[in-house]
């Protein structure tokens, strides 16, 4: 009881807010009589928030090189969002041709805000500020204020799509590719925890119980089962969802398992520490909100294919979704400290609380004040348990 009890401990940021995402999808489906985890439920929540898990795999990286954040990415998304309206529906352009266009934009205006950060030193949030304002300006500006729709099916299919089945159910209504990739990314999974469990042994690193890493395998599982069983009896994986679950896995990788992904650890850490040990500290930070741009450029595509519409309203707090998530998921506001897959995890929690509280009646006004209080209380766990470690 002792060893569990440690080892909770020690994981305590990891698995609080697993916990509380649980816990919080045990209380509305509840509330909401068994409403919240319908299959088509679940795949529209995962449609609703995906702008916003794309949005915290980059905040993350940026809050990891010293709390750093980005405040122009909702700005930016109805930016990209405007120049993919002119591309596609004005000018008739293909619409792979007018994606790559659209994300090489982003790039560029990562590349803006990243300099003045990242080599002229103006604190990012100065700098992301006035990228929120310049880019919704110039939204306002080239779109004159009207809405622009709608686009072809082959772009909104981005947002609204789902991957064929190519068993074609063998006569049942389940997709059975769903249920396919369902174990194959469970064996995946195994394999990776088995192989990573049997590395720690052999270098004589502490290492979870035998039978609480059986548990944790089974309960994994089980939810990859559970999840992928919902997905197939609507109608399959959303297109959207394979294109997130690349990124969280190219992600955690880079960070994870890649020299400058520890880099950004490093410098969160301690900057001065970093450069003294040879890291470019300035390379990193602008690398972060370069990458940042693409991907808030990538939200604007995929958020602007499920609206069906480039609007300059567009974008408005997707920044405070995004930040608020990785701060829920157990990233540090003072940098250093943080996961991709957890600021997966805080968005989440923030689309299931959306998505719960709209499915009771809950007024936006509510919705705005539980928000901000679960946010509140986020950081504050954080600067406490940190305060005690020292």
């Amino acid at each position: 009881m002792e060893t569990i009890i440690n080892i909770f401990r020690k994981n305590l940021r990891q698995y609080a807010m697993l916990i509380a995402l649980v816990v919080i999808m045990a209380f509305f489906q509840i509330a909401t009589k068994g409403v919240l985890l319908l299959p088509m439920n679940v795949s529209n929540l995962i449609l609703q928030n995906s702008y916003v898990l794309i949005l915290a795999v980059g905040m993350t990286l940026c809050i990891l090189t010293g709390g750093n954040i980005d405040l122009s990415v909702g700005s930016v998304c109805a930016f990209i969002g405007g120049i993919m309206g002119i591309f596609v529906i004005n000018m008739k352009m293909n619409v792979g041709l007018a994606v790559l266009l659209c994300l090489l934009i982003g790039g560029i205006i990562g590349i803006w805000q990243g300099f003045w950060i990242a080599y002229v030193r103006i604190p990012a949030f100065i700098v992301t500020l006035a990228g929120m304002l310049i880019f919704r300006g110039l939204t306002i500006t080239m779109l004159k204020g009207l809405t622009l729709s709608p686009f072809p099916e082959s772009f909104t299919n981005i947002s609204a799509g789902y991957i064929p089945d190519l068993f074609n159910g063998f006569g049942t209504k389940l997709n059975i590719l769903t249920l396919f990739i369902g174990v194959i990314v469970s064996i995946i999974y195994i394999y990776l925890e088995v192989k990573k469990r049997a590395e720690r042994k052999k270098y004589d690193f502490e290492v979870t119980p035998g039978y609480l890493f059986i548990i944790q395998l089974i309960l994994v599982v089980a939810a990859i089962g559970v999840f992928t069983y919902w997905l197939a009896v609507y109608k399959g994986i959303p297109i959207i969802l394979a294109l997130i679950g690349i990124l969280i896995l190219a992600y955690s990788i880079f960070t994870m398992k890649t020299v400058p992904g520890r880099y950004l650890y490093a410098m969160g850490g301690n900057e001065k520490a970093a450069k003294l040990s040879g890291i470019n500290t300035n390379k990193v930070l602008f690398f972060s909100y370069v990458n940042m741009a693409v991907l808030a450029a990538l939200a604007g595509i995929t958020f602007t294919a499920r609206l069906n519409a480039a609007s300059p309203q567009a974008g408005v707090n997707f920044e405070l979704d995004a930040i608020a998530a990785c701060f829920i998921g157990g990233a540090s506001a003072y940098g250093g400290i943080g996961t991709v897959v957890g600021g997966v995890i805080g968005a989440l929690v923030m689309g299931v609380l959306n998505n719960g509280m709209s499915i009771l009646g809950v007024g936006s006004d509510m919705q705005m004040t539980i928000k901000g209080l679960v946010l509140l209380i986020a950081v504050a766990f954080d600067v406490l348990s940190k305060s005690k470690s020292k």
